[in-house]
């Protein structure tokens, strides 16, 4: 193998054959993180001593330690958990069959299965600055991955690219405990959902690492320090989200979960990872311009939600 080369190097896993069988896994997860949304959500909102009807209200803010192991025993948080756990081994499936860039921008779907969930089970009617927040969400997602499916390639991970994963997570974990300390209690429902959307994008990355290290038969120490970073971030990612949830509807926190993930991983993928040396500038400027779409939606969705618009901020 020639690692450290400028070449475009194909690695070892699936061929591109293989890709539609890792949509569609993706497709199932985004299903899975949908009502794992729903239901943890349910669960966080509907907390002790708290009316369903205004938990949304007093529920701002972050949880303490105390109300994050009393959902522990809460049998629809569970039940949201097992769903999330369902969702994440599909992704890995998905993420071992075909390029990141592809496989993670398609959790995008869980937005609008949330969302038509969550307006159900709330009766709360979308109001039509929320209906194209999501559509500018799904539509910009899609492109990408329309676009990405066509340019995207393995390529082999060599200690470099690994070290530079990991240097820019270490800046990112310390920047998020400095926030945590200083802004962490006055935080809003958006700001866990970016920290949140960011951890779990370096979640993914990590995840395909791993899992192409294993293809190409390297699983030593440095791997293995890309499991443990992973773990790391699944934990603070999953605090991120819990208190989001109760700051917020759970179509918010997908919204920025399927969002803010996938372009923070796909940004990894392409300027690190080399998964897109394929691409042409004019699909390049295209996937900018879908990227920008989506977070506008995001941003949008925060701004105009029926839960959110009319809450105290």
């Amino acid at each position: 193998m020639l690692f450290g080369s400028d070449v475009n190097l194909v690695a070892y896993g699936p061929g591109v054959d293989l890709r539609f069988l890792a949509i569609l896994l993706a497709i199932l997860a985004a299903v899975a993180l949908a009502f794992g949304a729903q239901f943890q959500n349910d669960a966080v909102s509907a907390g002790p001593n708290r009316k369903k009807t205004n938990s949304k209200i007093k529920g701002r803010g972050s949880l303490s330690l105390r109300q994050l192991a009393s959902l522990l025993v809460k049998p629809r948080w569970l039940s949201g958990t097992a769903f999330m756990a369902l969702g994440i081994g599909l992704q890995l499936g998905a993420l071992s069959l075909a390029p990141l860039i592809v496989v993670q921008p398609i959790g995008a779907i869980a937005l609008v299965i949330t969302s038509l969930l969550n307006a159900r089970i709330t009766k709360t009617k979308l109001n039509r600055g929320t209906i194209i927040a999501i559509s500018l969400c799904t539509i910009g997602i899609a492109a990408f991955v329309a676009m990405a499916s066509g340019v995207a390639n393995e390529t082999v991970l060599n200690d470099d690219r690994l070290r530079e994963v990991l240097t820019v997570l270490g800046v990112i974990l310390v920047i998020f405990t400095i926030l945590f300390f200083t802004i962490g209690k006055q935080a809003k429902a958006l700001t866990y959902v970016l920290g949140a959307g960011v951890l779990y994008g370096f979640v993914a990355t990590l995840a395909k690492v791993v899992i192409q290290r294993i293809y190409q038969g390297e699983f030593e120490w440095l791997t293995v320090l890309c499991l443990i970073a992973l773990i790391g971030a699944v934990l603070l990612g999953s605090w991120f989200v819990q208190n989001a949830y109760a700051s917020g509807p759970p179509d918010l926190v997908i919204a920025g979960l399927t969002v803010i993930d996938p372009l923070v991983a796909v940004s990894i993928g392409i300027v690190i990872l080399g998964e897109a040396t394929a691409a042409s500038l004019p699909v390049m400027i295209g996937f900018s311009f879908s990227a920008v779409l989506a977070v506008i939606g995001v941003y949008l969705l925060s701004k105009v939600h029926p839960e959110l618009v009319h809450k105290p901020h």
